[in-house]
């Protein structure tokens, strides 16, 4: 049974450690009236996006419900990071869940 266990644990921390390894890295700038840059073109397979709420005042939630099922609260003067993918070729949207107007796009090569 031990064995089995290290075994698993020893499998888990390879994916994830190839899965971080190979992730590429991109930054956001959720501002009141829209995201920096508004469209992202990237290759397919595990992105890293880092999203910075500059506000003083007000969070933001980075978010794509249906097409990349993510969200995350970005405190005022903060940064959080989202993992998501692997990703396959297409136009992705999010935005901010607190200001639905603003929007952006992740297009996948």
């Amino acid at each position: 049974m031990a064995s089995r266990c290290l075994f698993f644990a020893g499998c888990l921390f390879t994916f994830f450690s190839a899965a971080h390894a190979q992730s590429t890295s991109f930054s956001l700038t959720i501002h009141d009236d829209q995201i920096i840059p508004s469209e992202l073109e990237v290759s397919a397979g595990l992105i890293e996006l880092a999203g910075k709420n500059p506000r003083v005042a007000g969070s933001a939630e980075l978010e794509s419900d249906a097409q990349l099922r993510r969200e995350k609260v970005v405190p005022a003067g903060e940064q959080v990071t989202v993992y998501v993918g692997p990703l396959r070729p297409r136009k992705y949207e999010f935005f901010d869940d607190f200001h639905p107007a603003v929007r952006g796009h992740l297009i996948v090569r």
